[in-house]
């Protein structure tokens, strides 16, 4: 099932609440909030202040990337928060399996977050625990880059995993220079969720979301 997760960081942040508002009246299935530390990524964005201020604007579901160093330290801030997914990278810590299982033990949904250079054996252990996979189309920490090509081979890796293994139960997310071109060939490859932030925001909200959706399905 397609589900499209606008980043709020293509929103207007003076006027945040009304850009949230218009996401789920304008048919987003779930809001992507890229939480950056200033190390893991160059940028900086902002904390689960920011969560738990969104959580009680919109009934979407909070699709929460943790672009940190050692994420572990800030699981329980953002559980707190009010998220209902908490995706952490797996070359942020050397404890990705018990970051994992702390989101999980607190009843949130956890997802791994693989990196361009890192190919998908190196999470095939965790690949049992997982909700959801987010495959980066771009390097992550900057919004409006062009969109990697190569990154397709991952998902279609991840989508046979998934249909090979009775224990794989996670959906598939792309991140990264998703637009109505790009988002198409993720589709076909085997993503479930898309995260489209800069061509989301570039024009009518509605329009853009449903034109996105339309070119999932057909490609599915």
């Amino acid at each position: 099932m397609t589900q499209i997760a606008p980043s709020i960081l293509s929103a207007d942040f003076m006027n945040l609440q009304r850009d949230v508002q218009n996401l789920e009246a304008a048919g987003a299935d779930l809001l992507h909030i890229d939480i950056m530390d200033g190390m893991f990524v160059p940028n900086m964005s902002f904390g689960a202040q920011v969560v738990s201020g969104i959580r009680p604007l919109t009934q979407l579901g909070l699709d929460v990337h943790l672009m940190v160093e050692q994420p572990e330290r800030y699981i329980e801030q953002f559980i707190t928060a009010g998220s209902d997914l908490i995706m952490i990278h797996a070359e942020a810590t050397e404890h990705l399996y018990r970051g994992l299982q702390m989101i999980k033990d607190a009843g949130v949904k956890a997802g791994v977050v693989i990196n361009p250079g890192t190919p998908v054996s190196y999470i095939e252990s965790v690949l049992p625990l997982v909700d959801q996979v987010l495959v980066m189309t771009v390097n992550p920490g900057f919004g409006g880059q062009k969109f990697i090509p190569a990154m397709l081979t991952k998902v279609a890796e991840l989508a046979s995993y998934r249909e090979a293994h009775a224990d794989a139960d996670f959906t598939i997310e792309v991140d990264g220079g998703v637009n109505d071109q790009t988002i198409a060939a993720c589709a076909k490859a085997g993503a479930d969720v898309f995260v489209a932030g800069s061509y989301t925001f570039a024009g009518d909200l509605a329009t853009r979301i449903e034109t996105l959706k339309k070119a999932a399905n057909e490609a599915h």
